[in-house]
């Protein structure tokens, strides 16, 4: 084993004992941690925030103290498999974003399963883009971002824009997204032990939560199996450890096979949105989508 495999197993070891600080219980007491852990993660001395409310829907604006680029902007999906999370857990990426690309950043908390099962979520991503439009805003303005649950979010709401025949997105910014809920990927037989973060049992609630009695092929609910001609383009970043790298593989397939200008990066060593986490490969990987954004908004 190599030195940079002792480390990248080591990292891991003690990802995983944080990330039991999260495992409860009851989903209350989760998401009352994951929004501890966002807050012992984020780095917020550079940073400010602007709480506002969406129709409802708590949200804020993340940007950086300094002067920075006001024509684009990013909106942001939360991850937490649709039944946890927000967007105080968030700011451990959404942080890294405003200070990689120096844009404003919108995070937002949509409704969470199984309270508010699909199609909640995304009528709440909607909203909050129909009103990113009446800020005058357009389409083209916006990169929409996510991890995990947020990832599926940003595909699902992009491919209802295009089912309403609306004008896309600049682009896609995914991290580590859950495209597949019927588990088809080899990644959840051979990473489940592996990934410190995620595991069958935890996917298997979340699925419950979110889609009881739905078609886990709807591309609104597993984008996977969507119609991405047209599509923006999209970088996706994912882990060689996660247990949903095949949802992130497979999604790369089908955009390219739809001709859309897709990049993937894999982090060897890496596990399930390792961005979260404040060490070198996660601002490096930071660093990778804001040149991305850069390059699209030539």
């Amino acid at each position: 084993m190599t030195n940079q495999s002792k480390q990248n197993q080591n990292l891991m070891k003690a990802i995983k004992r944080m990330h039991t600080l999260v495992e409860h219980e009851t989903i209350e007491k989760q998401r009352a941690s994951k929004d501890h852990l966002g807050k012992l993660l984020r780095r917020s001395g550079d940073m400010q925030y602007e709480d506002i409310d969406v129709d409802g829907i708590q949200a804020e604006w993340v940007s950086v103290k300094r002067s920075h680029m006001k024509k684009y902007i990013l909106l942001y999906c939360h991850g937490g498999g649709y039944n946890t999370g927000s967007l105080t857990y968030a700011r451990s990426i959404t942080n890294k974003l405003a200070c990689s690309t120096s844009m404003d950043v919108l995070s937002f908390n949509y409704r969470l399963a199984p309270e508010h099962p699909y199609p909640f979520a995304l009528t709440d991503a909607l909203k909050i883009w129909d009103y990113l439009m009446y800020l005058g805003y357009g389409a083209r303005d916006v990169i929409i971002a996510g991890d995990s649950a947020g990832g599926n979010l940003a595909l699902a709401l992009t491919l209802k824009l295009k089912e309403q025949h609306r004008i896309l997105p600049r682009g896609l910014v995914l991290f580590s997204p859950w495209t597949d809920l019927t588990r088809s990927g080899h990644s959840h037989q051979t990473h489940c032990d592996i990934d410190p973060i995620l595991t069958e049992a935890y996917l298997t609630q979340a699925i419950e939560d979110y889609a009881p009695g739905q078609d886990l092929q709807n591309p609104l609910i597993s984008p996977l199996y969507g119609d991405f001609t047209d599509f923006p383009p999209v970088l996706i970043q994912a882990g060689s450890n996660g247990i949903l790298l095949s949802d992130s593989l497979e999604l790369h397939k089908q955009l390219v096979r739809h001709h859309v200008g897709a990049r993937i990066t894999v982090y060897q060593g890496m596990w399930h949105v390792f961005q979260m986490s404040p060490f070198k490969t996660a601002y490096e990987a930071m660093d990778q989508a804001a040149e991305f954004i850069f390059d699209i908004c030539r």
